[in-house]
């Protein structure tokens, strides 16, 4: 039998019928999640959803708020960090947000504004319950470009706490770029603190630079992407702190596996590498700042004896593979063996 290895198709590769529409989101466990939910709605063409989560409806009907959007194609959502304030048994919320709407004419518009959401506390009610809503919501056209500094600075009169422009730059290309692969039903039942991205700041020179040169600083940020039985995926994007925030793209070997009597639980009788391709998606994976290494250890089956593992070293403002391993025998056995070993960076 012969087996391909690299990327798992299951995890990877998603047919076009599967881009079709965005994932369905309704969350309403915070502030960010619940516009986040309202706009997945809109762009779902779900206005009865949509409506739901204000508690005071921008208009008279379903009907007359999505005739609103009758001339709208596609939006895209940047949030800041919401401001808090409790009053009345309820937490109330202001959420900055920046958004880009284009029109079924391809005319772009650009909105900043704020949100209120209102966090009514649970224990308040004996029968039944009422979840965050949006109480008001203020959005203006602003001549300023998409992106971090377009952000309002205050939400009426209330200041707003600093923002950290990479992170929310990280946030909005993770939310544009892989929506459709790790949003939706991958994020149910996965608490919100997995959910947000570590982030992780990174000194290094160039290759032609000295110790007498001021180290750089690059940002890396690790986001959950899904999880199964034993494996759990991420998504890396970085920044060398002068280009955008983008995916990384890590490095990994394409493997022909050939098995005696192509059975999968016995021998293998050869493994050839194709060559090289990427992936955005590492399994099991860990970033040591100690190191500046990324770890991935991807199980073929619970209980680890078939597998791949790979190592990248940060350096000269990338990061490099510089080990794979992969144990192709499903023989209940731990013996990995090496496909590629660089040694460690200089």
């Amino acid at each position: 039998m012969r087996k391909l290895v690299s990327i798992s198709a299951a995890t990877l590769l998603m047919s076009s019928a599967a881009l079709a529409q965005t994932d369905f989101i309704d969350d309403r466990s915070s502030p960010d999640a619940v516009i986040r939910s309202l706009y997945n709605a809109i762009e779902r063409e779900e206005f009865a959803r949509a409506y739901s989560y204000f508690a005071n409806p921008p208009a008279d009907s379903v009907e007359a708020y999505a005739n609103g959007y009758a001339d709208t194609d596609t939006s895209e959502l940047l949030l800041g960090v919401p401001a808090e304030e409790g009053a009345a048994g309820s937490v109330y919320y202001r959420l900055p947000l920046v958004l880009r709407s284009v029109a079924t004419d391809g005319t772009e518009t650009i909105y900043a504004g704020c949100y209120t959401l209102q966090a009514p506390n649970p224990a308040n009610f004996a029968d039944g319950y009422t979840p965050m809503a949006i109480e008001d919501g203020d959005l203006r056209v602003t001549h300023s470009a998409f992106g971090p500094e377009a952000l309002p600075r205050q939400c009426g009169d209330l200041e707003l706490p600093e923002t950290d422009a990479a992170l929310l730059e990280a946030e909005r290309v993770f939310a544009t770029s892989f929506a459709n692969r790790c949003g939706g039903g991958a994020m149910e039942g996965v608490a919100a603190d997995e959910r947000a991205p570590d982030s992780f700041e990174i000194g290094y020179r160039y290759m032609h630079e000295t110790s007498d040169d001021a180290l750089r600083t690059a940002r890396l940020f690790r986001f959950f992407c899904k999880s199964g039985a034993y494996n759990i995926s991420h998504v890396y994007l970085m920044t060398d702190g002068e280009s955008p925030v983008e995916p990384v793209a890590f490095a990994v070997p394409e493997l022909d596996i050939r098995y005696e009597n192509d059975d999968l639980e016995g021998t293998v009788e050869e493994m050839t590498q194709l060559g090289m391709i990427t992936r955005t998606e590492l399994i099991n994976s860990d970033y040591d700042p100690d190191t500046q290494a990324i770890t991935s250890f991807e199980k073929w089956r619970g209980v680890g004896d078939a597998s791949a593992s790979g190592r990248w070293i940060f350096r000269y403002g990338t990061f490099s593979l510089v080990f794979y391993e992969v144990d192709a025998t499903y023989d209940g056995e731990i013996n990995p063996e090496q496909v590629i070993g660089y040694g460690e960076a200089p």
